[in-house]
């Protein structure tokens, strides 16, 4: 590990000119900026609150809204209607076409195409093969005939035709083209010399009267103007981003006192009217006032229940009464022996006997 710092980076003396560049253009800019700045810091805050207030509440109800009438209804649609449509669909193309189809291929082709291939094996192939023999016999016996026509008409061309042509070719055509080949070489010298010549010529013109006056103004003016330029995009470029850099510190500089003062103007009475007069007045408006109307409405909802419930029984009695001269006292029920010992019976604590071992 390398404790040592890395050496920093020296900066070039810079001129007079610069300082004298860089000055104005940075308080211009730094003018010309500051306004830009705060409207962009309001903007953006503006943005974000209309982002988290409005845009995406917004957002979420209308992907809700889409999910409901788009997404839900198309996979509802896809659950329970075109999936077993599909599947009923692919069973009967399965019973209908290719249980079919593999049955004709099994049961029909496949006996047609071993019974082709029999007859192409132990028919065809030897009848061919007979046919080719025979053929080739008869070519033989062509073939023999024609070779005597063959050489007598070889023999003629070779002496008619070949010859004389081989002769012309020797004796006149190869030197009068050699004649002419060496014509055009000559030729293309001498123009290729014109055209060196020519060529030479117009590249120092052009050179002369173009490329050395273009070089001259590219370098004695262009160049330097264009450094010129280069340093000024790059001053105003800094400027800029240090002018930016400044008025984000003057606008959030700004947006803190704007809002120290709007919390003392406002945040900090309402604070302390809270505080300092409603708190008391709710505390004192809920003990004078809210206690006793909540102890009152209880006592008036017990009292009501209580009526009610009395109200209630007095309705039962009543129409149990008439139920009872109506139609009588009801039947009681008859005691059913359930071979349970009765009470003087039963097993005590001071007894060791039972109900099932006494006498």
């Amino acid at each position: 590990m390398d404790l040592q710092k890395p050496p920093e980076p020296r900066h070039q003396p810079e001129g007079c000119l610069v300082v004298a560049v860089r000055l104005p253009v940075r308080i211009v800019v730094l003018v010309l900026v500051v306004p830009v700045r705060m409207v962009w810091d309001v903007l953006v805050v503006a943005g974000r609150l209309l982002r988290d207030t409005v845009l995406r509440p917004l957002g979420r109800a209308l992907r809700w809204t889409g999910r409901a009438l788009f997404v839900w209804p198309f996979v509802a649609l896809w659950r329970y209607l075109l999936v077993p449509v599909g599947r009923a669909l692919a069973w009967l193309g399965r019973v209908l076409v290719v249980v079919p189809a593999v049955w004709f291929h099994r049961y029909v082709l496949t006996p047609v195409g071993h019974a082709l291939a029999w007859v192409y094996a132990r028919v065809l192939v030897p009848v061919g093969r007979a046919l080719a023999r025979v053929l080739k016999g008869v070519g033989a016996v062509l073939a023999a005939l024609g070779l005597g026509v063959c050489a007598a008409l070889a023999w003629l061309v070779r002496y008619l035709v070949v010859v004389p042509v081989r002769w012309l070719y020797t004796w006149v055509l190869a030197p009068v083209g050699r004649a002419v080949a060496w014509c055009a070489r000559g030729l293309a010298r001498l123009l290729g010399l014109l055209v060196t010549g020519i060529g030479l010529a117009l590249y120092w013109t052009a050179r002369v009267l173009f490329v050395l006056p273009a070089l001259a103004l590219w370098r004695w003016v262009l160049a330097p103007v264009g450094r010129f330029l280069a340093f000024v995009a790059r001053e105003v470029g800094d400027a800029l981003g240090h002018a930016w850099r400044i008025a984000g510190r003057i606008s959030r500089a700004a947006g803190r006192a704007l809002g120290t003062l709007f919390r003392w103007i406002f945040v900090e009475p309402a604070r302390w009217a809270y505080r300092a007069v409603l708190t008391p007045v709710g505390h004192a408006v809920r003990a004078a006032v809210l206690r006793p109307v909540a102890a009152g409405m209880r006592a008036v909802g017990r009292v009501t229940r209580e009526a009610v419930t009395t109200a209630r029984d007095t309705v039962r009695q009543a129409r149990a009464e008439f139920r009872r001269m109506l139609f009588g006292t009801p039947r009681q029920p008859a005691a059913v022996d359930r071979r349970e010992p009765v009470a003087p019976g039963t097993r005590t604590l001071g007894r060791s006997t039972t109900a099932l071992t006494k006498d």
